[in-house]
């Protein structure tokens, strides 16, 4: 297992620092940094503040994920399905949750909204060509690959 330091400032002095919920666990819970409850409407998004910055680095993204729980039990979950923090960001780590089911939902003051995981990345060189070499899947699309 390989640690990143992840350099972290509160920018409310409210915030919940990220914690991990065991020892194995790859993502790092999120807390909502609000003074109040935060309702959803179903099919609504609302932007919830963590009242914290970081500098993640260089060559490393934060991935931010849903939580399953939070998921499944409220139907809450990030809109963009994955949020990406990259390693020059220094604002504000926000997670835009939308509430995917058909009622009404909420987030508590420092309630668990997401879960953050810092991974490391390849950075493509994009070169333009004429062929692609061949393979037995081809041009096969969405489901191509499945059983009949």
């Amino acid at each position: 297992m390989q640690n990143a330091n992840v350099p972290i400032k509160k920018l409310d002095p409210e915030a919940t620092l990220p914690t991990y919920g065991s020892e194995y666990a790859a993502g790092a819970d999120l807390y909502a940094c609000i003074k109040e409850i935060v309702n959803f409407e179903p099919g609504e998004t609302k932007l919830i503040k963590t009242g914290l910055a970081m500098e993640i680095p260089a060559g490393y993204a934060g991935l931010i994920y849903a939580r399953s729980g939070l998921a499944s039990k409220k139907g809450l979950a990030p809109a963009n399905k994955v949020g990406v923090i990259d390693a020059d960001y220094r604002g504000e780590v926000m997670v835009a949750l939308h509430n995917h089911s058909t009622i009404p939902a909420f987030i508590e003051p420092q309630e668990r909204i997401a879960q953050l995981v810092i991974t490391p990345y390849l950075t493509a060189c994009f070169e333009e060509t004429e062929q692609l070499s061949d393979t037995v899947r081809g041009e096969g699309g969405f489901g191509s690959t499945g059983t009949k």
